[in-house]
């Protein structure tokens, strides 16, 4: 079975992501006991659909929207056609401002006044309201695992789907989730990659991302160059200038869109020339030559690698339809992986919702759709996504992987041949998130 890369699609975005997030206290159990039934939609009534966004979180304006965007954008073309089965789609969007109050109050106003029929492409920050979710036994389709909530409970279906338990205890495997080495073995294997630097924060959860890293490049057999930045007061010219002083083939790091903006300037500006710049899904969109602006060279370097095909494909009839609907219904959106991947989420909700128009739309037909042991691929922008349970974390998988690198005259270009053949077998390794 070809599964993504836990690890790069899932701790990469918590490393980057917590560094900014707001903590505070949640919402009382008991705002949430008194439930509703769990809804069983019939007749010509619209299907609700709830959609959970950090919109205003304090990782900035725009940084988590774009699943949203995706999702908005497949129903507002789904409806244009008819809907399911005759049935249009309510969505019904939430901003839970990046804070785990926030989305208990989110979960409580979709979840119990709403009363939607489940969640899609949930992006939030501190899925503090997830628990609740299960509980409420509403689907949560295609979400974005920046914690480890769908690895935790039962109901919950990430983007990229799961192998571990779910029971709704400990994530993963008491406690322990498993990540690839696909991607550092990709750059060994296609680059001759040898000498690898991994660039973090003095900061907890980006210094914990960071070690996983050396871990992977280790395992790869690369010779690791660590540099850390101080959060507060970074020095980007002395470390750009380590870089070249030990001649590092391809840098990967643990810094927001910020941090990676600055890093790149100061490779510029002291002449540090790499095979490969990787940075994360985050800066995988149409911003780049605003984000980078100032660094040429290093803007060129880019490389990002994923579970999902290349929103630049454009060769591919799935990637059109996504960036003709983003067009037609979200004008001035900017087109991002996320986006695409938001899309994949509200497809997903609605070929299992199609596969219920004979014996009725429940909760149960959809999550049988959801759980079957086929792979689901949103007509091959996903790499094949499959949930299983099973009883012990896997040594090795394997694994497939989508890779662009930036180029300022073609965009995002796809590297490396199709994703579904970009594949290797690689070790599994335990952290604990």
């Amino acid at each position: 079975m070809r599964q993504p890369c836990r690890a790069a699609e899932s701790l990469l975005l918590v490393a980057l992501l917590l560094l900014s997030a707001a903590c505070g206290s949640r919402l009382p159990e008991s705002d949430f006991e008194a439930r509703p039934p769990a809804p069983t939609t019939g007749g010509g009534e619209p299907i609700r659909i709830g959609l959970i966004t950090g919109a205003t979180s304090p990782v900035g304006g725009g940084a988590l929207t774009g699943p949203r965007d995706g999702a908005q954008a497949y129903f507002a073309a789904l409806n244009a056609r008819g809907g399911v089965d005759g049935r249009r789609v309510e969505v019904f969007t939430c901003d839970d401002g990046g804070s785990g109050v926030g989305n208990n109050q989110c979960v409580h106003e979709l979840v119990d006044d709403r009363r939607v029929f489940a969640l899609v492409a949930t992006t939030a920050l501190d899925y503090a309201g997830a628990a609740r979710v299960s509980r409420a036994g509403v689907p949560d389709i295609g979400g974005q695992p920046l914690g480890p909530a769908y690895d935790t409970y039962p109901h919950l279906y990430g983007i990229y789907g799961s192998s571990a338990p779910r029971t709704g205890d400990e994530p993963g495997w008491n406690g322990v989730l498993t990540g690839g080495t696909e991607v550092y073995r990709w750059f060994k294997r296609e680059h001759g990659a040898r000498t690898a630097a991994v660039v973090a924060y003095n900061q907890a959860a980006s210094a914990a991302y960071a070690r996983l890293v050396e871990r992977g490049l280790e395992a790869e057999g690369y010779r690791v160059v660590t540099e850390q930045v101080d959060f507060a007061l970074p020095n980007y010219r002395a470390v750009a200038a380590d870089l070249r002083e030990q001649g590092v083939d391809v840098v990967f790091d643990a810094l927001d869109t910020h941090g990676n903006a600055q890093l790149c300037e100061a490779m510029d500006a002291v002449g540090v020339s790499v095979t490969a710049k990787v940075t994360n899904v985050q800066n995988w969109n149409e911003n780049v030559p605003r984000d980078f602006k100032d660094a040429q060279r290093c803007r060129n370097a880019l490389w990002v690698t994923g579970a999902s095909r290349n929103y630049d494909e454009t060769a591919h009839p799935a990637v059109r339809e996504f960036r003709d609907a983003m067009a037609a219904h979200m004008k001035g959106t900017p087109l991002s992986q996320w986006a695409l991947e938001g899309w994949a989420a509200a497809m997903w909700f609605t070929d299992a919702a199609k596969s219920c128009t004979k014996t009725g739309l429940t909760r149960a037909c959809v999550e049988k759709f959801i759980n079957r042991p086929e792979p689901y691929t949103a007509r091959g922008l996903l790499l094949p996504v499959v949930f299983e349970r099973l009883p012990e974390p896997p040594r090795t998988r394997h694994t497939c992987l989508s890779v662009a690198r930036w180029q300022d005259d073609r965009g995002w270009a796809t590297q490396g041949g199709d994703m579904d053949e970009n594949c290797a077998t690689v070790p599994q390794l335990g952290y604990r998130p």
